[in-house]
């Protein structure tokens, strides 16, 4: 296991690497960071090399002032591999990493064995926009505290909340913790998403996850990604809101593991 940083694509990008095998590569959610991964990297390690990265303006990567959109996210992705000398991984994205895991695989198709799109979305209505200009101008006036408890509530179910208070602690701290540039801009580019109509170009075999009860993107959501990419199959979580590989680890990792082989 080792915690590194390297310059690829403008910045200096917080990544660890750990396990033997045929490469994984894991994007996390906005707000969080590369620790979210815990129990997957885990059970993962004993087959396939793990490689975790802290994205763009989270956690030990840098956070340049600025809009970003897609393009530049998935780049700093393809940037890392080519860095590392990874030629071939699959990729496993919740959230905003799971808009970055879609984002990559149709600008770089060939450097995607198998993709893993969790909790995330494919395309928001247009009156979403104006939630997240309003929800960067939030944060932009006051900082990242106001979002801690509505993200947490958001991000898991209220039974789970109340049985763990030092998981809520701990992913409160790494919303918390977030800088400020690098929230923002990544709101720009979850405000411009829309990639549905593009996704029947993709070819790789892919499994889109999404937790029963997640507010956020919601099963819907996951149906809509998984009816436009050809073959693609889809699994519902019990019992898990937006962080499923959190909230129900255990099931999480049992389709992960079972889709990588």
């Amino acid at each position: 296991m080792s915690f590194m940083k390297l310059h690829a694509n403008g910045i200096d990008i917080h990544y660890e690497i750990s396990g033997r095998g045929p490469c994984v590569m894991f994007a996390h959610s906005l707000g969080s960071d590369l620790s979210i991964w815990e129990a997957q990297k885990s059970a993962l390690a004993a087959r396939h090399t793990v490689l975790c990265h802290d994205l763009r303006g989270h956690g030990g990567t840098d956070a340049p002032a600025g809009a970003c959109d897609f393009d530049l996210l998935a780049a700093d992705a393809v940037a890392l591999l080519d860095a590392l000398g990874i030629e071939r991984a699959s990729f496993v994205g919740i959230s905003l990493g799971g808009m970055i895991g879609q984002a990559v695989a149709l600008a770089a198709p060939q450097r995607i064995e198998r993709l893993v799109l969790a909790s995330t979305a494919s395309r928001y209505p247009p009156e979403a926009r104006t939630a997240w200009a309003e929800r960067i101008r939030q944060v932009e006036a006051t900082g990242l505290e106001p979002l801690v408890g509505p993200t947490l509530e958001r991000w898991f179910t209220a039974p789970y909340r109340a049985a763990h208070p030092e998981v809520m602690a701990r992913i409160g701290g790494l919303i918390r913790a977030t800088p400020v540039a690098g929230y923002v801009g990544c709101c720009h580019a979850i405000a411009t998403l829309d990639f549905t109509a593009r996704l029947k170009a993709l070819a790789m075999p892919t499994l889109v996850l999404a937790g029963e009860q997640d507010q956020g993107t919601p099963p819907a959501m996951a149906r809509e990604i998984a009816a436009a990419i050809p073959g693609a199959r889809l699994e519902i979580i019990g019992n898990a809101a937006h962080l499923a590989n959190i909230e129900q680890a255990d099931a999480f990792t049992g389709f992960l593991a079972e889709f990588l082989g």
